[in-house]
Order: structure tokens, then sequence, then C-alpha cells
């Protein structure tokens, strides 16, 4: 193992300055996260965290640093640039991009999503449910940004662009995926609000909701295997992500309610989630969810 390593170094003399200057980037912008998220909702981090022992501000900003961690991994991907300015300039550009269309997706989300509640006051108010909710819609913008980044190429004007719209289909999908949720559990409840569920503190519902919007996006993310970037061709291609993502959208939620009725065989989800709120169900519809999308997602691959 040792050796290997060795070998691996040899090849290339920098390889342990790039690395290492690409984790102190990647520390820092993640210590940034927390300072990020305390401006945005207006509180002290410190207070929040430690005396007032807020569990939901705690899970929200949780959320929002393993979503930094997610788009970071995409910036890092692939080969050393040319050099190390080359390098800390683009690892530095990418995070920073990714960080404020972290942010950009949360006003996003709240605005057009989860627009009946409010989610900062709910979190400020330590609802645990709406904490979940908030850092699973970090994460799932933050699996589909890790896939723009991986299938752009270059430095330029072109690709944040590029970037940019990749992040704007994405959320155009999010807020269609919540749509079809909120329709559905007002089906299945004579007609209550899923929104209002949340601000009530139904962690149950939370747990499912969050699975179902992080499967959304890594169904979303399969359509990067099938369009190639061009700068000439991207409103094109993103139309073709827009369309290709509803489609892997539809399918991952048809086979994960076969999957689920399979796995599940003769538990009433509607009673256990929706009205009794059973952790546990709930959990494992989440998994079901992501493991469905993870698999659809790897054969597309």
């Amino acid at each position: 193992m040792l050796n290997t390593l060795l070998e691996i170094t040899a090849l290339n003399s920098n390889l342990m300055t790039f690395l290492a200057v690409d984790i102190a980037i990647a520390i820092v912008l993640l210590s940034a996260m927390r300072f990020v998220s305390g401006v945005t909702a207006k509180v002290n981090t410190t207070d929040e965290l430690a005396k007032q022992d807020n569990f939901a501000f705690g899970i929200s900003v949780a959320g929002s640093i393993a979503a930094l961690g997610i788009v970071l991994t995409g910036a890092i991907t692939g080969e050393a640039a040319e050099s190390l300015t080359m390098e800390v300039i683009g690892m530095t550009s990418y995070g920073i991009f990714g960080l404020v269309l972290i942010k950009v997706g949360r006003l996003i989300h709240d605005k057009f999503a989860l627009n009946q509640i409010d989610k900062t006051e709910q979190i400020k108010a330590a609802n645990i449910t709406v904490g979940i909710v908030d850092a699973a819609g970090a994460i799932a913008t933050a699996i589909i940004i890790k896939a723009v980044l991986i299938w752009v190429y270059g430095l330029d004007v072109n690709t944040f662009i590029a970037i940019f719209s990749g992040f704007v289909v994405s959320q155009a999908v999010l807020i269609i995926a919540t749509r079809i949720k909120e329709r559905q559990y007002a089906k299945n409840n004579q007609g209550d609000s899923m929104q209002q569920a949340f601000a009530n503190g139904q962690v149950a519902l939370a747990i499912r909701y969050a699975g179902q919007v992080i499967s959304t996006a890594l169904a979303v993310t399969a359509a990067s295997y099938f369009f190639s970037y061009s700068p000439e061709t991207l409103v094109v291609n993103l139309a073709g992500w827009l369309v290709f993502g509803i489609l892997m959208t539809l399918l991952v939620t048809l086979l994960t309610f076969i999957a689920k009725k399979l796995i599940l065989w003769g538990i009433n989800l509607v009673e256990e989630v929706d009205q009794q709120h059973n952790i546990g169900v709930a959990a494992i519809e989440m998994a079901i969810s992501i493991s469905i999308a993870m698999i659809l997602t790897g054969l597309m691959a």
C-alpha cells in the first residue's frame, strides 16, 4: 500500500501540494457555511447550537454543510489544473459559486416549493420537522449541482452560465416533485396540507419527504450521461435535462411505489406515516426511495 502511494506520488511531484490546497480550501468553505447559515437566518450560531440547543437549526446547518461537501466533490473531480494558481482559482470559484447556489436554492425552495410556511421562523422555533425538510432540500440541490459541475469543463463565463442554468432546471424539477407529493398527500388525507403537517411537527412525514426529494435529485443527474456539454448547444441540452429529469422522476416514482408495496407488504403506509407518525416506517420508505434512485442512476451510467 505504501509503495503504491509512493509510486503514484512520484508520477507527479506536485500531487500532494494540489491535494493539500484542495483540502485546505474545502475546510475553509465548509467552515464558512456555518457563518453564512447564521447570517441568512439572522441568528448567532453559537447561541442557537450551544445555548438554545436548537436541534432544528443544527439539522439545517448540517444539511447545508453536507450539501457544500457534495458540491465540492464535483469541483475536485477530474484531473488537476495546469498550475497551482489555476487549481486554487478553480476550486475556490466553484466552491463559492456552489455555496451561493445552495443558499439561493433554499430561497427558491422556500418561496415556490414550500410557500405556505416560513421555514426560517419555523427553524428558529426549533421545529425539527422543518429542519429535516430544509436539510433535505439543500442536499438534493447539491446533488444536481455536483452533476452539472462534472458535466461541464473549463473555467470561463460559459461554464458558470451552464452551471447556473442546470441549477435552475434542478429547482424546477424539485418544485414539480413537491407539488406531486402535496397532491398525493392531500388525496390520501381528506384534502389536508402537507406543508401544514410540516409546520405541525410531523417528523415521519419529513423523513419520507427527504427520501423523495433526494431520490428526485439523483434521478435528474442521470441526464448528464445522455447529453454532452457544449456551449453552442447549451439551451437544447438543458431543455433535454428538464424533460429527461421529469421522465426519470416519474420512472423512479413508479419503481419506488412497486418496491414499497413489496418490501412493506401488509403495512398501510398512509395510516402508519401520515396518521400515526411512524418514524421507523418512514425511514424505510426513505431508504427505498434513495436506493431505487441510486440503482437506476447507476444503470444509466
